[in-house]
Parts: structure tokens; sequence; C-alpha cells
């Protein structure tokens, strides 16, 4: 059967990156949480990522105010209030509160982490170069947790449209080492 023609306007279904996060920051001492899905490594050692945050995002000011934020990573029970939480605005309402999302205090930023992720990643902005014109910053990871107790944390990844798919089998292949 032969290709068919895709909307340009849906490429990003195809290619949406690894799994949903919850970024977190803090402005003036009110933190805010916003699902976040766009986003790519960068580099391994330190740990640099690329993050787009819409300027439509009310997490966008406090994240080029602060240049900082945690990106805390759920699993699929959480799947109910990512969402949720992606389709509420923090200038409106108080999403922890609302949601009932637990936080604790980070190490190395002000911004929460999530207590029921089952990973948080401490971050610092180091280059914001392309946030004016295309909402993209660049972070360094300075701190990340896990929990432990969380054995083979199934991830939700957004492909458009309200639809997820969540991690399943693991396969293992030889890999060149480096």
């Amino acid at each position: 059967m032969p290709k068919k023609n895709f909307p340009l306007s849906k490429v990003y279904q195809l290619l949406e990156p690894g799994p949903v996060l919850m970024l977190t920051t803090s402005l003036k001492g009110e933190a805010n949480v916003m699902t976040m899905s766009w986003h790519m490594m960068i580099d391994f050692t330190p740990p640099i990522l690329a993050c787009v945050v819409s300027d439509q995002n009310y997490s966008f000011n406090a994240l080029k105010k602060t240049k900082e934020c945690v990106l805390n990573i759920p699993t699929v029970e959480l799947a109910k209030k990512v969402v949720e939480v992606g389709n509420t605005s923090g200038s409106k309402v108080n999403k922890f509160e609302k949601f009932h999302l637990a936080e604790e205090p980070a190490s190395k930023v002000k911004a929460p982490l999530l207590t029921e992720c089952y990973a948080s990643l401490e971050c610092k902005v180091i280059d914001m170069k392309m946030a004016a014109k295309y909402n993209m910053f660049i972070l360094e990871v300075v701190k990340a947790w896990t929990r432990p107790a969380k054995k083979a944390p199934r991830t939700i990844h957004h492909c458009g449209n309200g639809v997820f798919v969540v991690d399943g089998d693991v396969i293992k292949l030889p890999s060149k080492k480096k």
C-alpha cells in the first residue's frame, strides 16, 4: 500500500518525544505546575536538555524570570491528573490544591518536586536565546531524584488530541559501548 499525504499540522503527532512531564516553577513564593511533552536531550554529561514552554502558558514568565524549574516524570497512575493539570491555567487556580498534588522542597532550586512522580529533575536555565522566537529553553539538570521503590515505571507519551501511549514491553539488544 503506498504512503498517503499527511497534514503538516499533525506532524508533531508522529515525532512527539519522550514522556509527558509536569514542569514546576516558583515565582515570588507561588508554585505552579504545567503539563509538558515537548522536550529533548541535548547532551549527557552534564545532562542538558531543551524544552518548549509556550509564551501563552502561565509558567513561561516564571521560567523566564527565575531561570529554574523542576521536570517531574509522572507514571500512568497519574495520567488523569496530568491531563487535568494540562487543561487548567495556573493564572486562575492553584493547581496543587485543586488536583491534590503533594509537593516537597527541591535542594538546588525553589520550584517544588512533585511527590507522586517517579522522578524529578531540578534544572537551571542556561540559555534563553531561542525563548523569544521559539519558546525554547535550554536547561541543565543540577540534581536528579527517583523513587527506587517504583519498579518498572510506565510513563505516558502524548500523541495528540487526547491520545496517549503507555510504555510497555522492554526489550534489550546488543549495543556498542562507548
